[in-house]
């Protein structure tokens, strides 16, 4: 009896297997940006770069270039740190960077 009831025990007594670590997603966040290129700056394909340099997805919402200055509006997604990155090295290559205010008048 007393074997059988040790038995027993060892059966039911099994530890669980351990519980995987559960994954962090990262948070994907979206900026709006004005950057004004320099006439140098114009012909390359700095938003290109900054899609793939930096991980983002670069997202045009307006734009406006001639030869003299190129001006876009550019939403980046993308992780934090990876945005603030790119922004750095496009003030770094000489594109002059803004956020975009958005204006809400309320009636």
């Amino acid at each position: 009896m007393a074997a059988e009831r040790a038995t027993r025990q060892k059966k039911t007594s099994k530890k669980a297997p351990p519980k995987a670590a559960t994954k962090v997603k990262p948070v994907v966040e979206q900026s709006r940006l004005w950057l004004m290129y320099p006439p140098r700056l114009i012909t390359t394909p700095v938003i290109w770069q900054v899609g793939s340099k930096f991980n983002l997805v670069p997202n045009v919402r307006q734009a406006s270039v001639t030869d003299e200055i190129g001006i876009v509006c550019l939403e980046l997604s993308g992780l934090r740190k990876d945005i603030k990155a790119a922004v750095r090295w496009l003030e770094k290559i000489g594109v002059s960077v803004e956020p975009v205010e958005i204006n809400v008048i309320g009636s």
